[in-house]
């Protein structure tokens, strides 16, 4: 059974250096061996099912073990924690987190502190609720417009990469690996090419 270990890479090489070392003596003290480290270097706001974690908890197998350095490195919210260890409970996959030395693989304890982030999870999903409607009757109370502008945004994060997007175009590239370079869903792609009528030239 394979073991995998999960790395955040960030611009910080000390903190990336931290986290693999962190994992290493966590693993020697533990008997896991033979550590095949995932180095993900996408930025931490994407959900992690378009991760590079998503991609490798996909590909891992029933059995296997999966380590990260600590639960901040997992995801930046205490939902997707949550919804990444429902997940390998499910495909009965071993999580280890190497600083907070916990270990969720089906037993009571396990269990028990699943729930406690799942309560974690219930109490942050009310406070954004909470914050998100407080700061709306503010602005109403202001006399803002709420909601987003009618029509087409000015201007949009892949007009940056516009000239790249092109080029692939151009390389006969096809538009779903393009969205996955330019980091963007395919439906955002598909809907920038045909607004501003790019072509393969």
């Amino acid at each position: 059974m394979a073991c995998w270990a999960y790395l955040r890479v960030s611009t910080d090489k000390q903190d990336v250096d931290n986290q693999r070392h962190g994992i290493l003596e966590y693993a020697n003290a533990r008997g896991l061996a033979q550590l095949q480290f995932v180095e993900d270097t996408a930025s931490g706001r994407k959900k992690w099912r378009e991760r590079q974690l998503g991609e490798m908890l996909r590909e891992m197998a029933s059995g296997d073990t999966v380590i990260f350095a600590e639960v901040s490195r997992m995801a930046r919210s205490t939902l997707q924690v949550l919804e990444i260890l429902e997940y390998c409970t499910e495909k009965k996959l071993q999580v280890h987190i190497a600083k907070q030395n916990m270990v969720f693989d089906g037993s009571m304890q396990s269990k028990i502190t699943a729930t406690v982030l799942g309560m974690a999870a219930e109490i942050e999903r009310e406070f954004i609720s909470m914050r998100t409607k407080e700061a709306l009757a503010a602005r109403k109370k202001d006399g803002m417009i709420l909601g987003r502008p009618k029509g087409p945004a000015a201007r949009t994060k892949l007009d940056d990469h516009r000239p790249q997007i092109q080029d692939l175009l151009n390389k006969k590239v096809s538009k779903r690996s393009i969205a996955k370079i330019v980091e963007c869903s395919p439906s955002t792609l598909y809907d920038y090419i045909n607004r501003h009528k790019l072509q393969a030239e």
